[in-house]
């Protein structure tokens, strides 16, 4: 009995350092369709025969794969996409302790050469209409930068650098509204007024158009095109740029109607820039500058008292003077305000409780 144990113990030990000594090898590779493009997620199958898989690697995302533990020796090396058979390699050979880079490149002649005409014809349109979206990603992008730099030379007013570079982009891609509003903003701080009240239009004609309008562009460009219009005296037509803006954006009512009123006030027409300060005062209370130029556009219609030399203004007039100190104490307009207070016999409120802006 002890020699039978012996000897059993004996050959278990041969058998485990034999698995031991037994050593694998290793493959990869990348797949790429006939574009170029790599496959995601094909099944690369290891047979002897070409048929009976021994291993199945799936490659990832970017088309790569990886396979370990392959006894060594010579393989057929099949892909499949969607379960359908693709390609072939043939005569893999495997070698214990070593990698092997085997690629599956479907844009090799010989594989090309093996695809029917309407296959070959479907791969020649793909690749023209890659090479069509490459080209159109480039233009992007160029145009891209240059909106970047002509928003920089608007903002440093260096306003003929930026009509200069968005008339070219213009011409290039002419449906692209966001151009067309960096245009204008250009040409309106050269006062091209004619010119920038086409380019606002033009912004708002192909917002409108859109698919998905941008609101924000579209008042934006409703507020540029209040001042050019303005700028040369269409004064009506201004107003109901204001107005088109209000209704694309709600929420910049205040900041709209504010620039509505500071328009009308340097075109001189003190009826309009009434009626515009009190739509911006009954958006936004909080703004000083429309009691300001509501208070001067109506002191232009004061009159004087032959009989104490005071003057005389319209209803409104001081309380929107008051009203511009009460929020702006130490504004720009402060000491014009109060001289004008005191001129009319007012006296100027001093219970201010905060200062704000200008």
């Amino acid at each position: 009995m002890r020699k039978t144990i012996a000897t059993l113990a004996l050959l278990s030990a041969s058998l485990t350092l034999g698995f031991a000594q037994e050593k694998t090898g290793s493959i990869h590779g990348h797949i790429q369709d006939p574009l170029g493009n790599p496959i995601a997620n094909a099944i690369v199958k290891v047979s002897t025969d070409g048929k009976d898989a021994k291993y199945t690697f799936t490659a990832d995302a970017n088309g790569d794969y990886k396979g370990t533990g392959i006894a060594p020796g010579t393989y057929f090396l099949n892909l499949y996409q969607a379960e359908k058979p693709i390609d072939q390699l043939l005569d893999v050979k495997v070698v214990a302790d070593a990698d092997e880079t085997e690629n599956f490149d479907l844009s090799r002649p010989e594989y090309i050469a093996k695809m029917t005409p309407e296959q070959r014809k479907l791969m020649e349109e793909t690749k023209a209409k890659n090479a069509e979206a490459l080209k159109a990603n480039s233009v992007i992008k160029n145009l891209n930068a240059d909106l970047a730099s002509a928003r920089a030379d608007n903002k440093s007013k260096n306003f003929a650098a930026a009509e200069e570079l968005m008339a070219k982009d213009a011409a290039i891609k002419p449906d692209a509204s966001v151009i067309w509003l960096e245009l204008a903003t250009a040409q309106g701080g050269q006062k091209k007024w004619a010119d920038a009240t086409t380019s606002y239009q033009k912004v708002i004609s192909l917002e409108t158009a859109s698919s998905k309008p941008n609101p924000e562009i579209i008042a934006g460009a409703n507020n540029g095109l209040g001042e050019a219009l303005a700028s040369q005296g269409k004064l009506d037509d201004a107003t109901a740029a204001y107005e088109a803006a209000v209704k694309a954006n709600p929420a910049g009512a205040g900041m709209y109607y504010t620039n509505e009123t500071i328009i009308l006030s340097r075109a001189g027409n003190a009826d309009a820039t009434v009626a515009a300060a009190d739509k911006a005062i009954a958006a936004d209370p909080t703004k000083p500058i429309p009691y300001y130029l509501k208070g001067q556009a109506l002191i232009n219609k004061a009159t004087v008292d032959p009989k104490t030399q005071k003057i005389v203004a319209p209803p409104g007039c001081a309380d929107a003077y008051q009203k511009y100190l009460e929020l702006a104490p130490d504004g720009q307009f402060a000491a014009d305000a109060k001289n004008i207070l005191a001129e009319m016999g007012q006296t100027v409120k001093t219970s201010f409780k905060a200062k704000k802006g200008s």
